[in-house]
C-alpha cells in the first residue's frame, strides 16, 4: 500500500469524481491510519497476506476503542480504495471482500418544524443590533443551505455568487439558494456587514462586533440562547438545522446523491441516515 497509489486514489477521487476537499481530505486520513499500520505489521514480517493484515487492522480500530460509525467510516474507506486499485488494474483480488463492518447504532434525529425555525428566527429579529441582525442572516443561510457551522463562519464575502444565486464552499462543491435569500444577502453585504466592519482588508462574511470573523463558539452560543428563549429547549443547536434542511430536501424529491453533494459528505451512508432513520420534531 505505496503513497503513490493512495495519492493516485484521491486523485481519481477528486479528479474523476468530482469529490469535495473534505470529502478526500476524509479518505487521506482514513487510507494514512490504514498505511501506518499495514507498513509497520509488514516490517514485522509475521502477516503475508492483505487478507490477515485487514483484519488485524479492524482489531486495531477496536483496541482503540473507536466508535462504531468511525470504525465503520474507515472500513468503508478501505473498500472503496480497494475496489479502485483492482478496477486499474493495481491488485487483482480485493481483500476487503469478506472484511467485516460494525453495526452503527441509530438514533431519532431532532428537527425543527417549520413554525419552530420560524420562532427562533424571530428572537434576534426582534433586536436591532448589527450582531443580532447578522445572527439572522446566518440561520437563513443555515436553514436554507444546510451548511456546517464550521463552514459558515469560514464564509468569505467572494465565496458568496449572487448572480447565480450559490456559496462556494470549496472548489469542488457549490450550494445554491433562492432568489429571496440573494436579495437578503445581498442587503446584509451592503449593510449591516459594513457595520461591523472596521477594516476594509477583512474577507470575513460573518463578524463579531470587533470586526474580526465570528467564530463557531461564539454563533453556537448565540443560538443556544435564541432557542432558550423562544422556548424550544436546550437541544437547538445548528447542527438541528442542518437535519431540518436535509429532512426538507428528501421530502421535496432530491434523491440521496444530490443530497450528499450538498451536505459535502465523504461517505453515502452518511446521507442514508436521513432517509433510515425515524425522525422525530422538537418538543
Amino acid at each position: 500500500m505505496s503513497k503513490l497509489d493512495i495519492t493516485a486514489f484521491l486523485q481519481h477521487l477528486t479528479q474523476d469524481k468530482g469529490y469535495s476537499q473534505n470529502t478526500v481530505a476524509a479518505y487521506r486520513n482514513d487510507l494514512t491510519q490504514m498505511a501506518t499500520f499495514i507498513a509497520a505489521e509488514e516490517v514485522k514480517g509475521m502477516l503475508n497476506s492483505y487478507d490477515e493484515l485487514l483484519k488485524g487492522y479492524l482489531l486495531k480500530l477496536r483496541e482503540k476503542r473507536y466508535s462504531a460509525a468511525t470504525t465503520a467510516r474507515k472500513i468503508a474507506s478501505a473498500r472503496t480504495y480497494f475496489k479502485f486499485m483492482v478496477d486499474s488494474g493495481r491488485v487483482k483480488d480485493n481483500p476487503t471482500q469478506n472484511l467485516p463492518s460494525p453495526q452503527v447504532s441509530r438514533h431519532a434525529l431532532s428537527f425543527l418544524s417549520s413554525s419552530e425555525y420560524q420562532k427562533l428566527l424571530a428572537e434576534p429579529a426582534k433586536l436591532s443590533t448589527p450582531e443580532a441582525k447578522r445572527d439572522v442572516m446566518m440561520l437563513e443561510l443555515l436553514y436554507a443551505t444546510g451548511l456546517r457551522i464550521s463552514e459558515l463562519v469560514s464564509l468569505n464575502i467572494k465565496d458568496i455568487d449572487l448572480k447565480q444565486h450559490c456559496i462556494h464552499v470549496d472548489t469542488k462543491r457549490q450550494v445554491p439558494f433562492d432568489h429571496n435569500l440573494s436579495l437578503i444577502l445581498g442587503d446584509f453585504l451592503r449593510n449591516t456587514r459594513l457595520d461591523l466592519l472596521y477594516d476594509e482588508k477583512e474577507e470575513s462574511l460573518f463578524l463579531n462586533r470587533r470586526g474580526k470573523r465570528l467564530t463557531r463558539q461564539g454563533f453556537w452560543q448565540n443560538v443556544k440562547n435564541y432557542a432558550s428563549r423562544a422556548g424550544l429547549g436546550n437541544k437547538v443547536t445548528p447542527q438541528t438545522l442542518r437535519h431540518s434542511f436535509a429532512r426538507r430536501k428528501l421530502q421535496s424529491g432530491t434523491d440521496l446523491r444530490q443530497l450528499k453533494q450538498l451536505l459535502g459528505h465523504a461517505y453515502i451512508s452518511s446521507t442514508k441516515i436521513y432517509e433510515q432513520l425515524p425522525t422525530r420534531q422538537r418538543e
